[in-house]
């Protein structure tokens, strides 16, 4: 069988929902809620155990990359999307038939400094990076693994 190669991404979360440092003390957590069908067909279809993370912290005074993770599991059904009492139940979805789906994240470590949005716009060396075209929401996007080096060089 060929090894794959190692894929690089970048999930968001705003620090107040859930932080790196929730994920450090946590150790390992599911990245549930997500409910952008091309962000869940990443997750779904892309990610694979051992596949590395940046995490970002988004919607804060700072928005950046703080943190790298590491996908820990193969993708399965968000449990949230059954919860008729929860933020992220979806009446449309069934056991049988799932729309949502997640991966855990592992904490590998914290960065010594946030590596700010407006930092990595005003490089050169990441234009063509997901996260900086203009109109972007995704909460989780490819890397190539020519920025996640350079990004890493940055901290």
């Amino acid at each position: 069988m060929i090894e794959r190669p190692t894929q690089y991404w970048l999930m968001k979360s705003e620090p107040e929902a859930f932080s790196i440092d929730d994920l450090k003390r946590k150790k390992q957590e599911p990245w549930d809620g997500v409910r952008n069908y091309q962000a869940r067909n990443f997750m779904r279809d892309g990610m694979r155990p051992g596949d590395k993370v940046f995490f970002y912290h988004s919607n804060c005074a700072v928005p950046g990359i703080v943190g790298i993770a590491e996908v820990a599991t193969d993708a399965y059904p968000d449990p949230s999307q059954f919860d008729p009492k929860g933020n992220y139940f979806d009446p449309g979805s069934s056991r049988d038939n799932p729309r949502w789906m997640l991966v855990d994240v592992k904490f590998v470590k914290k960065l010594k400094r946030t590596i700010s949005l407006d930092e990595m716009k005003s490089d050169a060396a990441l234009d063509g990076m997901a996260l900086l075209r203009k109109g972007n929401r995704l909460s989780v996007m490819p890397v190539d693994g020519a920025h996640w080096k350079y990004i890493l060089g940055l901290e």
